[in-house]
């Protein structure tokens, strides 16, 4: 993980618990005699994630519907902290976040750790309505602005206007393009982690969470498409790429738009690998 990550050596139960009571009946020992949750269970990785965020990040309000996605705090963490580094001085940024979700996260982590201010936006009203709340009951208002994208195949126009600017955009894709695809990407992850049975979806989140025509790749494209029309409006674009063998059309693609800098920023947390495309007209 980032060196900066506060979540790097791991969870210390005792701690968190003593933040966040509610955390306590879902904590079990593991085989090796180690403080742990079943992370099968939804109800007790949403106790650990309103735990992190309450004792780490100061955010006292942390809930979502059941059939949102429920996001690891510290990968997201990582995230922020590794496309901070596109920047000299981080620090009070405006930020936008394509596809805030339910839960708010790279909003509610990006106050704590840089004090930036955002923009988040998604097709789903539902979705917004839930953050909203978790905004509202934290007393963000002037740090998180919701709004929603009316149509779902766009994703700068309609919600950026003509006078706006911003310092950063931040996206992290739909992984897949279908939901079989979601379906067997849950599986290989519960088999990776020894998770007996059928994965369920609705602990991964819903649809438009999980997929979208064409999947990541053609959400990128899209981006970077829509990136050229309000080039002087951002001074970096960004988006996680979660499969490598992405990564070289996507940069192919984005050279033909003549951009002034690109960067592919490596990740990596344990044994998973991912990345980060930036790019830069100004």
């Amino acid at each position: 993980m980032h060196p900066d990550n506060p979540h790097r050596n791991g969870y210390d139960f005792t701690q968190l618990i003593q933040v966040s009571a509610e955390l306590k009946s879902f904590v079990v020992k593991s085989k090796r005699g180690d403080d742990t949750i079943d992370f099968d269970d939804p109800k007790a990785v949403r106790a650990l994630n309103a735990a992190l965020l309450k004792t780490h990040h100061g955010v006292n309000f942390w809930e979502i519907p059941e059939a949102f996605l429920c996001p690891p705090v510290p990968g997201r963490c990582d995230h922020l902290l590794h496309v901070a580094r596109l920047f000299q001085n981080p620090r009070n940024l405006r930020v936008l976040d394509l596809g805030v979700g339910a839960n708010c996260i790279y909003p509610l982590l990006g106050v704590s750790l840089f004090n930036w201010s955002f923009v988040a936006t998604d097709i789903s009203a539902d979705a917004l309505k839930a953050a909203q709340l978790i905004v509202d009951k934290n007393n963000l208002q002037r740090s998180i602005e919701l709004r929603l994208q009316p149509n779902p195949s766009h994703k700068l126009s309609g919600v950026v206007g003509d006078k706006e600017s911003f310092d950063l955009v931040i996206c992290n894709p739909p992984f897949h393009a279908s939901a079989e695809e979601a379906q067997a990407g849950t599986q290989r992850k519960r088999t990776n982690l020894g998770l007996q049975g059928k994965a369920k979806l609705n602990f991964g989140g819903v649809s438009n969470e999980l997929w979208c025509q064409g999947g990541e790749y053609a959400f990128i494209e899209k981006l970077i498409d829509e990136s050229v029309r309000f080039r002087n409006q951002v001074k970096w674009f960004s988006s996680l790429v979660s499969k490598d063998d992405h990564t070289p059309g996507l940069i192919k693609y984005l050279e033909r738009k003549e951009p002034k800098s690109i960067k592919l920023l490596e990740m990596q947390q344990g044994q998973k690998k991912s990345r980060l495309l930036a790019w830069s007209f100004s």
